[in-house]
């Protein structure tokens, strides 16, 4: 048994006023209680003034990805060996972080899902995405093409035990040659994965930048979207049919922000011709957030120098930046990212998951608190902290 002392909370929806004591046993919450009651039998961590919040989600990274750029075209050269590292550098670099639940999305060879027991963040993995021949990310292994080779692909992710498909519906900025401003597959195409996947009781999530993508995802029934960038031949431009038409679905839209440096010279040059920049995007994240869609966070990370793994942070900044507020913010990174997910964690309830960080400073009013992480803990058992000895009991 665990009780984790704090000054404050954010319990995975609202603001808990502190002091507060989050007790912990076999694994799960047992109580959030106000003030510092006396556990018999616990293990007592004296967080000091920090905050408490469940563990942080990313709901879209590529583990197999070293956070260098061009890491997925490099991704067939890794040695068994050289892989692992690079998983488990990722694994660090979330933990520290505060992450301590990931969605890969894109593996090659199945790697990531077959190792997800190995490490201590909870890892949900897609395996290879479902890509058309030579589309988008196609050097992992997932091409397929005719509804036969789609099923058969779905029923392959469903026997290897994968957490969610990912189909490419759009092209790539990572790719060159693909279409990022056009489809990959048609509606019948999408249809059929989120008919087979949906039989087999696995989520179907589309990467999808232009608009006729996440338009043709969206009427196939898909539970998620990654990017969601909505381009056309004018830009980036969301409609307000899709925008209400996402909402009303309740479909999980990761807008893969969070960036530490700007993109390389080649997927910059292919944003200006697409009329894409970071700045555009926070915009249609503010109008999407406004008109009810319900965002998930998630960084892309790994894919580049740019997004590395463990750039949460970055990424609720940029929600942050569009307007949304701190509460909202952090719920797409923990309670909201656990429903889209399916995992019981994300909130400080009974019953739930003990995973549990704490920070400095309050992440209500100041987003960039998360990046002063000093304890993490995952299944009632701390991983990690920077406290004294004498502050735990």
């Amino acid at each position: 048994m665990l009780a984790l002392r704090a000054g404050r909370a954010f319990d995975g929806e609202r603001s808990l006023a502190g002091p507060v004591t989050v007790i912990t046993e076999n694994g799960a919450i047992r109580a959030v209680e106000q003030g510092h009651p006396d556990v018999p039998g616990a293990e007592v961590v004296d967080l000091g003034t920090a905050t408490v919040l469940p563990g942080l989600i990313d709901t879209h990274v590529h583990l197999g990805a070293d956070s260098e750029n061009g890491a997925l075209d490099r991704l067939p050269s890794f040695t068994p060996e050289h892989l692992d590292a690079v998983i488990a550098d990722g694994v660090g670099r979330h933990l520290r972080a505060g992450v301590t639940t990931v969605r890969d999305l894109g593996d090659r060879d199945w790697s990531v899902l077959e190792q997800r027991s190995r490490h201590r963040v909870r890892i949900l993995a897609s395996g290879p995405p479902i890509t058309c021949p030579r589309g988008h990310c196609w050097s992992m292994g997932g091409e397929a093409s005719g509804e036969d080779a789609l099923r058969r692909a779905v029923r392959d992710r469903a026997e290897r035990g994968a957490d969610v498909v990912k189909i490419m519906a759009s092209g790539g900025f990572a790719t060159p040659g693909t279409a990022v401003d056009d489809c990959q597959f048609t509606e019948q195409d999408l249809r059929v994965v989120v008919d087979e996947a949906h039989a087999h009781g696995l989520p179907v999530t589309a990467h999808a930048h232009s608009l006729a993508a996440v338009q043709r995802a969206v009427a196939a029934g898909v539970n998620g979207i990654e990017h969601c960038t909505c381009l056309t031949d004018r830009g980036m431009h969301a409609p307000v049919e899709l925008m209400d038409a996402l909402a009303e679905a309740r479909i999980a839209v990761c807008h893969t922000l969070g960036n530490t440096q700007d993109p390389p010279p080649f997927i910059q040059e292919r944003f200006d011709r697409a009329g894409m920049s970071i700045a555009a995007k926070i915009g249609v994240v503010g109008r999407m957030h406004d008109r009810g869609v319900r965002a998930i966070s998630g960084t892309d990370g790994g894919i580049g120098a740019g997004k590395p793994h463990g750039i949460t942070v970055d990424a609720l900044g940029h929600m942050v930046d569009a307007g949304i507020p701190n509460a909202v913010v952090l719920a797409s990174a923990t309670s909201q990212a656990a429903r889209a997910l399916g995992v019981p964690r994300g909130m400080l309830r009974p019953g739930w998951d003990a995973d549990v960080i704490a920070v400095a400073g309050n992440p209500m009013r100041d987003i960039t608190a998360l990046r002063q992480v000093t304890a993490v803990v995952i299944g009632g058992q701390i991983v990690t902290t920077t406290l004294p000895r004498d502050r735990r009991e």
